[in-house]
């Protein structure tokens, strides 16, 4: 009898201030490519964030990698934020370094972070929302757009905001609206949130929240209706279903028809790539393109992704420009034909590219 390998997807994040990250990439990809891991590693100035999937000697090493980590050791609920996959859901193992997870423009330093830290354990959020508690409160979610209408908590509102930049000239408009309130904020890591409430705190909103354990230690221990739709993840699943039959609310409309849809697809012009709440059917009519500029834009160029429903590899045509120089406008006719053979009848609700400026992956 063959036993079936057990994998696990491990995230975490965890504030840090990083004298030398060029240094700690070079040691951090180097043990994780010796033990086997699959996926991605950030390291900032600031702070570690690392999503990876590994076997159960993989992860009994890693963990024992990072509590012996002078910097690394101890990231919060590790365990609890962990789940269950099938296989390596990621091609290659990365370790990379930026100056700052988030385009916000600013730094903040572990201390100014931690004396932001107003935490409400997810146990007292979710009585707020079982027993309709909330009218002193503001839930705000701090993800991008595109992630809000996936999926979000009960009574939650967008933050409306794309950047961190934009989030600084919503503040006044926060302090106008949630004055009297306490605010809740809350995003997949604590990326946003935490970063967030340091400035919302700076702008003298001072009854502020992070939800303990953010978005994933909730849906890991509860099997509600507070969770409406489903879970946007940072991996090839995209869109991962949450809680069970009876317990799971489909919210997100397809961008082409308005049906709910948990599916979530990528526009196939490379240079858009926008996340897209697609229903499966739709999206393959529409051959897989966000709206009418984004498809013109691949007609007239060689930059589409390739897909199962379409016969053509473009890759492999792109390949042959690079190749054979003197072919390229024969290569380009081709692969305009092709499209607008199978574009001819396809009509678009959106005129423009639906990718929003700045999507945190």
């Amino acid at each position: 009898m063959i036993l079936k390998e057990s994998f696990t997807l491990l995230t975490f994040y965890k504030f840090v201030d990083v004298k030398d990250p060029k240094k700690e990439v070079e040691e951090h990809l180097r043990f994780c490519k010796d033990i086997g891991m699959k996926w991605r590693v950030y390291i900032w100035t600031e702070w570690i964030s690392s999503t990876v999937t590994c076997n159960e000697g993989q992860l009994m090493a890693y963990k024992m990698y990072l509590d012996n980590h002078e910097l690394f050791n101890n990231p919060e609920d590790l365990d609890i934020k962990s789940c269950k996959v099938d296989w390596h859901k990621f091609p290659r193992m990365a370790v990379k370094h930026r100056e700052e997870i988030v385009a916000l423009g600013k730094k903040y330093s572990k201390d100014e972070i931690e004396k932001a830290w107003n935490r409400m354990s997810i146990e007292e959020f979710k009585d707020l929302l079982d027993n309709w508690n909330i009218d002193d409160y503001i839930v705000l979610d701090m993800r991008n757009n595109h992630e809000y209408n996936l999926w979000h908590f009960k009574n939650a509102i967008p933050a409306n905001t794309m950047t961190f930049r934009e989030l600084e000239k919503e503040i006044e408009e926060y302090k106008k609206q949630f004055w009297e309130k306490k605010v809740i904020s809350y995003c997949t890591g604590w990326i946003r949130c935490e970063k967030s409430t340091v400035m919302l705190q700076k702008a003298w909103l001072k009854n502020t929240y992070q939800l303990d354990g953010w978005v994933v230690k909730y849906i890991n221990t509860y099997n509600d209706w507070n969770w409406l739709g489903n879970l946007y993840v940072f991996d090839d699943r995209v869109s991962d279903f949450v809680w069970d039959e009876n317990t799971h609310t489909t919210i997100g409309e397809c961008i082409y028809s308005g049906v709910k849809t948990d599916n979530c697809e990528n526009c196939r012009y490379s240079h858009c790539n926008a996340r897209l709440i697609a229903d499966k059917k739709e999206y393959k009519e529409h051959f897989g393109f966000c709206s009418l500029e984004c498809a013109n834009k691949a007609i007239e160029s060689w930059h589409v992704k390739n897909i199962d429903f379409d016969n053509m590899n473009y890759k492999q045509e792109r390949s042959k420009i690079k190749r054979f120089p003197e072919k390229k406008d024969q290569v380009m006719q081709k692969i305009k034909n092709h499209l607008e053979e199978n574009l001819k009848w396809v009509d678009f609700n959106h005129e423009f590219s639906q990718k929003e400026d700045f999507v945190i992956d």
